[in-house]
């Protein structure tokens, strides 16, 4: 960061993200502040409640999710045409408990058993790779099977729920699944099933302070980011 904004006044900045990026942002804020003086507000949410809620006219300074979540608040007139900046590559993978045993699930067969073999299957109901599973499991044709055995909350850590002992596994995007202790993640998805998102950062329309958003930006592409980005489990661009 150039010297001149560090001594510049610091700012308060909205930043929108989800559940991708948590983990990450645990360690880029802290940087990103330091390095300006700006202070950042995180609100994170599933993509989908966090799309419904910039339509209803809430709104900040910075919107870090999905491509395709910044393309349709684009189109509305939410976020600055031009401004969207891709961050990485998100896939969705599988987790168990700590110490137990892991299921295989190298093969379109071999997770359909280990869905059907779990006792129970945590995920989020909003959040990408939850309504994903969903129409998974439909075209695997065991869609009552998991809905009978599933543990759901709307967005957060799913793994939270596995940590817990109320579930035998897990499936939710990778860095979620990392960002939570006590978890040994087995793999991604077969490739045949995967979901992969785009994670993009870009600035709202009525943004309050877009000087400073502008900086983030430039921050969240920069190498140490990328860097950071890998380590959650994203895959940088």
């Amino acid at each position: 960061m150039a010297a001149q904004e560090k001594n510049a006044a610091g700012v308060e900045i909205k930043l929108f993200s989800s559940g991708s990026t948590a983990g990450a942002l645990r360690e880029l804020i802290p940087q990103f502040e330091r390095a300006t003086g700006h202070r950042v507000t995180v609100s994170n949410e599933p993509g989908k409640i966090m799309l419904e809620r910039i339509t209803r006219g809430d709104t900040g300074d910075v919107l870090l999710t999905g491509s395709t979540v910044i393309d349709e608040l684009t189109q509305q007139g939410h976020v600055v045409a031009g401004s969207k900046r891709e961050l990485a590559r998100c896939g969705a993978g599988v987790a168990v408990r700590a110490g137990v045993p892991k299921p295989d699930i190298s093969s379109v067969e071999a997770f359909k058993r280990a869905l059907l073999d779990a006792k129970s299957v945590a995920h989020t109901t909003s959040g990408a790779s939850g309504m994903h599973l969903m129409r998974v499991v439909e075209r695997l044709g065991i869609a009552q099977q998991v809905k009978d055995k599933a543990r759901t909350q709307p967005g957060g850590l799913v793994g939270e729920i596995l940590a817990r002992g109320e579930a035998d596994l897990a499936v939710q995007q990778i860095p979620e699944l990392l960002a939570v202790p006590g978890l040994d993640y087995v793999g991604p998805l077969p490739p045949e099933l995967q979901i992969t998102s785009i994670v993009s950062a870009a600035i709202f329309s009525r943004a309050a302070q877009p000087e400073a958003a502008r900086a983030l930006l430039q921050f969240l592409a920069t190498p140490a980011a990328a860097r950071v980005l890998k380590a959650s489990g994203l895959d940088p661009l």
